[in-house]
């Protein structure tokens, strides 16, 4: 397996030169190797180097101290920010997440031999065209497989979040597990419930970025990682939907839809309510699970809202007539439909559905979207100002009367006039004094 050098940025050859010349080695090392050795793009460059914190200060003009008690600086070359990391060994991990000490070595494969999997542990010298694999890490990439450095149980014992970024590799390079390396997942499971929610979250987003991320999911499901994670999947396997169950729905309509991981994320989660709801309540159960669940990984605001509306919205009615379009613009808001049927169109291709129906009523949607149809009572041709004149006083009323207009206007949009619309406030007006 060759390494695609000509990849390598001139700015990354000359940090590791600049240091060569002051008498030190520097190497390139981990993902960055990885992705070179497969051909893939790379946009993390990771600089490992004999050099102490201070000798390597010493060496540029502009450096921060970003992590310099674990050996970590971060270079400033031509405008560009470089990690250079002195070459370390690592402690005990007391805590399964961080190791209790960290200290400096000198030979490159004692760096590489704490690291997670092989495939990881590979560095290249780019002074001297020199590869260092000692764990055959090349060899795995050639067998598309993952496999632990060293002692699998050692290296999950020390870091939790490993047995998940082992399955996210899984769907990410679209590799499969080592068998030992997978045995032993079930061992390390305490361990990872001691990794952080914020850590797992970004697992999960960096999952959502693979052609086909349902085999790292999969994966998570048969170890046991979904049953500490994410409690609310593992019970679909045994709900039945057709000729299937919701969780192979789930995964089908996670790898259709390729679009941003919001929009994925509410395709893998869509089913959790269903072994708990009616058909009236579901899919609102499952976003009210959602969103509990979602707070408690840390997604922020925007992820939250976005993910749990894609999921709230998912009961469409594709025969319904143009009225009905437009109540559905209403739920759906004009700015998220596109979206909420995007992700229909996945779930109802997973399910082996009735998917022209679908895109006839999508056709529908476009249309009214085009039309800019009023769905919110922002879109009337009055405001709340015009509705307070007639009043004479402001309060309730003024917002109960824009709802009414609102709801005769998504009955017939060609009400959505300014003097129709101010002589049906004139009408409305009395009942509310």
């Amino acid at each position: 397996m060759s390494l695609a050098e000509d990849q390598i940025p001139d700015e990354v050859r000359e940090v590791c030169a600049r240091l060569r010349e002051r008498g030190h080695r520097a190497w390139i090392v981990g993902g960055c190797v990885r992705d070179l050795l497969l051909g893939r793009e790379v946009n993390d460059w990771d600089i490992c180097t004999s050099a102490k914190p201070k000798e390597t200060k010493a060496a540029f003009r502009k450096v921060i101290p970003t992590g310099i008690q674990h050996g970590t600086v971060t270079v400033l070359w031509k405008g560009v920010p470089y990690e250079v990391t002195t070459l370390r060994g690592e402690g005990a991990y007391s805590d399964g997440r961080r190791p209790d000490e960290v200290f400096f070595v000198d030979d490159i494969a004692d760096d590489l031999a704490r690291r997670d999997f092989t495939v990881n542990a590979i560095a290249y010298e780019p002074t001297s065209g020199t590869l260092v694999d000692p764990f055959g890490g090349a060899e795995d990439l050639a067998a598309r497989r993952i496999r632990a450095v060293g002692v699998p149980a050692e290296r999950f014992a020390e870091d939790g979040l490993r047995i998940l970024r082992g399955a996210r590799f899984v769907g990410t390079l679209e590799f499969t597990l080592e068998d030992e390396t997978e045995a032993a997942f079930a061992g390390a499971l305490d361990t990872f419930e001691k990794v952080s929610h914020e850590r797992i979250r970004e697992e999960w987003l960096k999952a959502m970025k693979a052609p086909r991320p349902s085999p790292a999911f999969e994966v998570m499901r048969r170890t046991g990682i979904l049953d500490r994670s994410c409690p609310l999947l593992p019970p679909l396997a045994d709900w039945p939907v057709g000729d299937r169950n919701a969780w192979e729905v789930c995964l089908r309509a996670l790898d259709d839809l390729q679009g941003p991981p919001e929009e994925r994320l509410a395709a893998l989660l869509h089913g959790v309510g269903r072994p708990r709801a009616t058909d009236e309540t579901y899919p609102g159960a499952s976003a009210d699970l959602l969103e509990k669940w979602l707070t408690d990984y840390r997604f922020s605001k925007d992820e939250r809202r976005t993910i749990t509306h894609l999921v709230r919205h998912q009961r469409v009615d594709p025969s319904v007539d143009e009225r009905g379009v437009r109540r559905f613009l209403q739920r759906a808001e004009k700015a998220r439909a596109p979206a909420v049927l995007r992700v229909r169109r996945a779930i109802v291709r997973a399910e082996g559905g009735d998917e022209n129906a679908l895109a006839g009523f999508q056709e529908e949607v476009e249309k009214a979207l085009a039309l800019n149809v009023p769905t919110t009572v922002g879109d009337l041709a009055v405001k709340g100002h015009d509705v307070q004149a007639a009043l004479g006083r402001g309060g309730r009323a003024i917002g109960e009367i824009l709802r009414t207009l609102l709801d005769e206007v998504l009955d017939n949009p060609s009400l959505n006039e300014r003097e129709t619309l101010l002589a049906r406030i004139a009408a409305l007006a009395p009942e509310h004094q």
